[in-house]
Parts: C-alpha cells; sequence; structure tokens
C-alpha cells in the first residue's frame, strides 16, 4: 500500500465517520427548525379525506377538518357535559313556533299530532366575513375577477392560493338557505337527503322538482347529439346550470339579510341539533358558481378539496396523500374561550383561558399516519402532541390502580403526559339480517336461535382481550349518556343476563344458551334431519387484529356447535351486500349525530330499512309495535312518558334480538403537558379553537427526549482509528528503510 493510497483510504473512512457523526448529532425532528418555537398544533390522520364539502361529508374523520373552517349556526358548549348546544354564528338558539293547520300559534307543550307546522326563525350576527378567496375577488369595475375561466387562465394553477388576488364577502341569511336548497340537488348526492325529506316542509316535492328539471337537460342534450352522447362527458365540459332558486320550496325563507326561516311539518325538537351539523352551514352562490366551472373542475379543483367558510381557520395545504394544513383564518369574527364549565374544570386548568379571544393556535399541521406504531413512536418523542392508545401500545402506555382506576405508566408519568377517558356516544353491534331465511324472522323460535348468540358472544371477554377493557357491554342501542340509558337492574337484557344484587349484571350461561338454541329447532346445533347449522358472517377486515377477531367470534360460536364462515370481501362489495339485504350476519356501529336516543333508536326503525329504502337499519328490522313507538316517541321532549315509551321499545328489541348489543366504546385519550385545554368531545368537532399550545415548553422536552445516542459514533471512529494503525506503521517502516 502506498501513502497515496492510504491518504485516500483514510479520508473515505474519516468521511464516513463524519456522516455517522452528524446523523447522530441531529434529532429525527420532522419539522423544519423554523417552526421549532412556533405555537403550531401536530397531529396526524390514517385516512385522505373523500368528501371536504359539508353537504356530502358524513365522516368523522373529514369533519374534524371541515368543522375548523364551517360554522353552522349552532355548536356545542365545549366544556359543559351533557352537551349544550349555545350560538355559533347566530345570535341565539332559536326556539320553535307551533301551529295548528288553520296557522294558529299552539303551546311550547302541544302534542306533536296537533302541530302542522312548525318555524324555527335564525338570525345571524351582522358583519361575519367569509375568508380570503379568489371566488371573491373583484375587478375595478366590480366584477368578479375569476367567474369566466378558459383552459388558459388556469396554467399554473394547481390549487385555489395559486390564483394571485383574494377578497371576501359578507356572511348573510341567503348562505344558509341555498346551501339546504343544495341539500337536495341531485348532483350533490346529500346522505341526509332521505331523512330530511320526512320533516322540512316540501323537502321531497322540491327534490322531485330538481331532478326532473335536470333529466328533462339532459334529454334534450341527448337528443341533440344523438348516438355520440356520453353524459359524464359532455357535463365536464359544459356543465349543466340548474337554477336551484327557480323551484318552489316552502320549508326555508329568507326573511331579511341576516334572518331566515326553516319549517317543519311536524313537532320535531331534535330538528335543533341539526343545526349544529355541518349539512347546515352556509354555502355562497358565488363559491359554487366559482367551482363549477369546467376550468377549475379539469384541475380537481372542486368545492370537495377546497373548502371556505367563515371558521377560525381555512385549508392552506391539502396534501391527502402527506399532510393537510390549516391556517388561521384573518377574517373570523370575535368568538371568546368560554368562561365556565362543569365540576372540575377550572381545578383541572381548562379555565385558564377563560375569556381568551378565539383561536389560540395559529396553525395546525396534520401528517398522513396510516401506521399506528410510527405515529405512537413519534408522539413519545413530542412531535404530535396528543395521541389516542391502540391494544399494542395499551401496556406500554396504562396500568390499573388497586382500586381498578387507569392510570398513565411510568414511562409516561415520566413526560408528565395526561390521561383523559370518555364513555363515547358510539354503540356496536353485530346485526342479523331479519330477512334472511335462517336468522331472521319473528317467530319465537328465531328469537331463541338470536338470543342464544347473543349469550354465546362474551363481549365481556371481548372488551378485556381486544380492548383492553376499554368499553360498556351493551343491552340496548343506547350510549351512557343519552336520555334513556339506564343502569342497574331496570338497564339489562334480561334475555342474555341476569341480575344479581352483589355482582350486579352477570351473563347467562352456555349452557342457557344451548338450551335456546335445542327449543329453537337445533339441538346440539343440528337440525330435525341431522344437518349442522351453518351461519355466515360478513366482513371486509383484514390483518392481524381483524384475524383474531375472526377467531374469536368462530370459537364463540363453536361453545353452543354453531359453526361459522367467514365471508371476507372488500369493503365496498361488503357494503353492497348490506344495501341488497344478501348477508347473515355482520358488524356494524353507529356514532351519534346529535345526543338523542332518536338517532339510536331509529337504526332499528322498518322505515329505515337498509335493502328497501337504503337507510341505516342494517339489520332490515321492521316489527310493527316498535314502529308504532318510534313514530310517537321520536318528535316528544324528554319527559316520564317518553322514557316509558323508550323502556317499551328497548323490552321489544331485547326479545325480537335484531342486534347483538355488543358494548359502547370507553376513549382513551393522551395529552402531552404543553398541550392545554384538551378535553374529549364527541359530538362537536370544532374544537381546534380552543387549544393551545406552549412551544417554549415543548421545544424544550424535545431537545430532553431526542438527545443523540454517541457512543456509537466514539466506537466507530475508534475502530476506525485502531484499523489504520497497522497500515500507518507499515508505511513508516517502509519509509524510513528508503
Amino acid at each position: 500500500m502506498t501513502r497515496h493510497e492510504l491518504q485516500h483510504i483514510l479520508s473515505r473512512l474519516w468521511l464516513i465517520a463524519l456522516v455517522i457523526w452528524g446523523t447522530g448529532c441531529i434529532p429525527n425532528n420532522p419539522y423544519p427548525a423554523s417552526e421549532q418555537r412556533q405555537e403550531i398544533y401536530y397531529s396526524t390522520f390514517s385516512e385522505e379525506p373523500k368528501h371536504l364539502d359539508p353537504a356530502i361529508s358524513y365522516s368523522s374523520g373529514e369533519y374534524r377538518f371541515i368543522q375548523q373552517i364551517y360554522e353552522p349556526p349552532l355548536q356545542y358548549h365545549y366544556l359543559k357535559r351533557p352537551y349544550q348546544l349555545i350560538p355559533l354564528t347566530a345570535e341565539s338558539v332559536p326556539k320553535p313556533r307551533y301551529f295548528d293547520p288553520e296557522g294558529n300559534p299552539l303551546p311550547d307543550d302541544v302534542a306533536p299530532e296537533q302541530v302542522a307546522t312548525a318555524v324555527y326563525e335564525i338570525r345571524i350576527r351582522p358583519g361575519i366575513q367569509y375568508q380570503l378567496h379568489p371566488c371573491f375577488a373583484k375587478d375595478a369595475a366590480g366584477n368578479f375577477r375569476y367567474h369566466r375561466l378558459t383552459a388558459d387562465d388556469v396554467k399554473g394553477v394547481y390549487e385555489v392560493r395559486d390564483f394571485p388576488e383574494t377578497g371576501t364577502q359578507e356572511l348573510i341569511a341567503n348562505d344558509y338557505v341555498h346551501q339546504i336548497k343544495r341539500l337536495a340537488d341531485p348532483r350533490v348526492a346529500c346522505p341526509l337527503l332521505s331523512l330530511l325529506d320526512n320533516y322540512i316542509l316540501g323537502m321531497g316535492e322540491y327534490a322531485q322538482a330538481l331532478r326532473e328539471a335536470l333529466e328533462t337537460e339532459r334529454e334534450k342534450r341527448q337528443a341533440a347529439a344523438g348516438a355520440t352522447y356520453n353524459q359524464a362527458v359532455d357535463e365536464r365540459e359544459n356543465p349543466i346550470s340548474l337554477d336551484i332558486d327557480a323551484f318552489p320550496f316552502p320549508g326555508v325563507n329568507v326573511v331579511d339579510r341576516y334572518t331566515y326561516q326553516i319549517i317543519l311539518q311536524t313537532k320535531y325538537p331534535q330538528f335543533i341539533y341539526w343545526l349544529a351539523m355541518p349539512f347546515f352551514a352556509p354555502m355562497p352562490k358565488e363559491v359554487i358558481a366559482f367551482y363549477e366551472q369546467t376550468a377549475l373542475k379539469d384541475r380537481n379543483i372542486t368545492i370537495d378539496r377546497f373548502p371556505i367558510g367563515t371558521g377560525p381557520y381555512r385549508l392552506d395545504t391539502f396534501k391527502p396523500h402527506k399532510e393537510i394544513i390549516l391556517v388561521r383564518n384573518e377574517n373570523f369574527h370575535t368568538e371568546l374561550y368560554p368562561t365556565e364549565g362543569e365540576v372540575g374544570d377550572r381545578e383541572a386548568g381548562l379555565l385558564a383561558d377563560a375569556g381568551a379571544t378565539l383561536p389560540l393556535i395559529p396553525k395546525a399541521v396534520y401528517k398522513l399516519e396510516k401506521e399506528y406504531i410510527p405515529r405512537w413512536a413519534k408522539f413519545l418523542q413530542g412531535y404530535y402532541d396528543a395521541s389516542g392508545i391502540s391494544s399494542d401500545t395499551f401496556d406500554q402506555a396504562i396500568t390499573f390502580s388497586d382500586t381498578g382506576d387507569p392510570r398513565t405508566s411510568e414511562l409516561l408519568q415520566s413526560r408528565n403526559i395526561l390521561l383523559q377517558t370518555n364513555v363515547d356516544v358510539t354503540t356496536i353491534y353485530l346485526a342479523f339480517n331479519m330477512l334472511d331465511d335462517v336468522v331472521g324472522g319473528y317467530t319465537e323460535d328465531r328469537q331463541k336461535l338470536r338470543q342464544a348468540i347473543s349469550i354465546a358472544l362474551d363481549y365481556e371477554e371481548y372488551i378485556e382481550i381486544f380492548l383492553n377493557g376499554r368499553g360498556i357491554p351493551s343491552h340496548n342501542p343506547i350510549p351512557p349518556g343519552i336520555f334513556g340509558y339506564e343502569e342497574g337492574e331496570i338497564g339489562i337484557n334480561p334475555y342474555v343476563y341476569s341480575w344479581d344484587a352483589e355482582q350486579g349484571a352477570t351473563r347467562k350461561s352456555l349452557e342457557n344458551a344451548r338450551q335456546l338454541l335445542a327449543e329453537a329447532g337445533y339441538p346440539g346445533g343440528q337440525d330435525r334431519s341431522g344437518n349442522p347449522l351453518i351461519l355466515y358472517f360478513d366482513n371486509y377486515r383484514t390483518g392481524p387484529a381483524a384475524t383474531s377477531f375472526l377467531n374469536w367470534v368462530r370459537k364463540r360460536f363453536e361453545l353452543i356447535d354453531i359453526t361459522l364462515e367467514v365471508r371476507t370481501t372488500d369493503y365496498n362489495r361488503f357494503r353492497d351486500k348490506a344495501r341488497n339485504g344478501s348477508s347473515q350476519i355482520l358488524m356494524w356501529g353507529w356514532h351519534a349525530d346529535y345526543p338523542d336516543p332518536e338517532n339510536f333508536l331509529f337504526l332499528l326503525y322498518g322505515p329505515n330499512s337498509k335493502s328497501k329504502f337504503d337507510g341505516e337499519n342494517v339489520s332490515n328490522y321492521d316489527n310493527p309495535e316498535y314502529n308504532r313507538l318510534f313514530d310517537k316517541m321520536q318528535n316528544m321532549d324528554n319527559s316520564p312518558e317518553r322514557l316509558r315509551i323508550i323502556r317499551q321499545m328497548k323490552s321489544i328489541l331485547q326479545q325480537d334480538a335484531p342486534w347483538v348489543f355488543a358494548y359502547h366504546r370507553v376513549n382513551f385519550s393522551l395529552y402531552h403537558e404543553w398541550m392545554k385545554n384538551g378535553k374529549p368531545n364527541t359530538t362537536g368537532y370544532n374544537t381546534l379553537k380552543y387549544q393551545r399550545i406552549d412551544s417554549t415548553l415543548r421545544a424544550q422536552r424535545q431537545g430532553e427526549w431526542n438527545q443523540p445516542v454517541l457512543w456509537p459514533i466514539w466506537s466507530v471512529i475508534g475502530f476506525l482509528i485502531i484499523g489504520t494503525i497497522p497500515a500507518v506503521v507499515t508505511i513508516w517502516r517502509r519509509e524510513r528503510g528508503r
């Protein structure tokens, strides 16, 4: 080896050492150094949002974005429980006025059957402005600058922020009216339309008029184009301009610039909750006119991807395959942090910002994290501000006190991570298809078959194995915190549980289940001809967790001698089978749209059948007595009489057993100490504006928890030094020998 060769090798080795040194010394912070001291909220999302149009979106994963941007007239109080409606853009929570068929006013406590119309008058606060947006930009003559775009005009435009000019305008009553009309537009396909038909005066007739106008125009175009007509291509290149104001709609009216009315054709106290849902957020005509331009649609710039509202945040970056960034809306109206809450909120520090101007965080960055383990690791490093807990990391995160109360592990306690728990307004269940020849039907033997399976599926065991105890076994559709949920002996399902004064509700034995199975005509799991009873579970979930769950379900069925075969397919096919009534048993769940028992009991109302009416009743349950009681209960105010009817309805369901009542989720939420005002809210999602970040403390903790590990680097350097000594000695001797 020559001196030159040795120098070359040494230089390469030391370069490698420097790279390793640099890698070890630089923390793996995924965010720019310029953001380190900024009060930015960092979180994640696991699935790309499909819809950000409030007339279409019906997903909690999408709501966590759009409810920071759009503002319906009402919202839920951030701190108070039970959940309480308060004004958002409205001046007050509207109180309905009731009228008989002759237009005479009726008292507030009038029976629903006496009401011909219920009028909700909503007055919004003047002076509220929309976020800055190119759809509002005007030229010197006062004309909209970007409402007649051509393909040449949008060269280099890939999202709305690429337009150089923006503008704003004031929120007015007609924006809310226009949005309600959009819900009936057949091109929008609002998932709530079939339900709205039942309540808003003239909604069904109005929707039908729009459908007929749309079909008429399509027929004209097809006749003109002949055999070459392609509807999709034609409407993309030349969108149909459907004037939704050209048809009568008596159920919604503008009173004045800031006031509008919604008229129902019956008394329906639960309608007030709808006014806190994104479906009833405002949508100006100017916005839709802007986004309906072909030049923008061709670039996938639509209201479904680039929302616009009056809320505390606006969409700044939309890269659904990577990240979504919200920033403070510069035009956001005045809103203050609550000055009161429930017992314990002040002690928990949740009123420290009382009276502060919202939002408290100027920017929120959401990263796409499809896998939970990397997300959890980054949370522990301090790179995400809050987290849930998966079953895989539960033991690392949670321990239990001697009294059985959950608390954070030593690791999390050492990092001052706060745990908060709350029961979700959700019900999870297994649905029997009541149209099926084997598990369906209303005869006593079919009831006993379903009751036997309900006993065998031990959801106490399931909750411990798969949820680490984060669940409450359910006895009927109504979850805790909702009127009609009852604890104790009166609240149990007597067909599945027994009541013990000391132990409480105890699940009936497998022997009870086998006896019911025999009475159903399947002694030992066989029919009268000796054929084994084989049932089918429709499923779309895959992966290790799904496999474990399916194995558990099979084993529970085997314990009462029933063979269960799993039919796994993709999600779309799974939905189709539920829609056309070809499933037999499937797992489903429901998260409350609003905190009222009607929003859970309607899941078993006959006219909401999935296969017959494309409703949310996936079991296709249709019991006339249950339907009659539901019709009576749904429009009632909470009262002892309403509770009495709900008890009757629960009793009917428990005997018929169209569901295996599984469990209600218990959420475990973790917050880093620098994230302030964190309080779980399972009804409203517009909560980002209340959060606050102590960025100085976060940067300090990130530095402490992500110190570079130097010993491997020194080991590599030492190894390099030792490894080069023989070569150096050899060359030194060779040089001296010359």
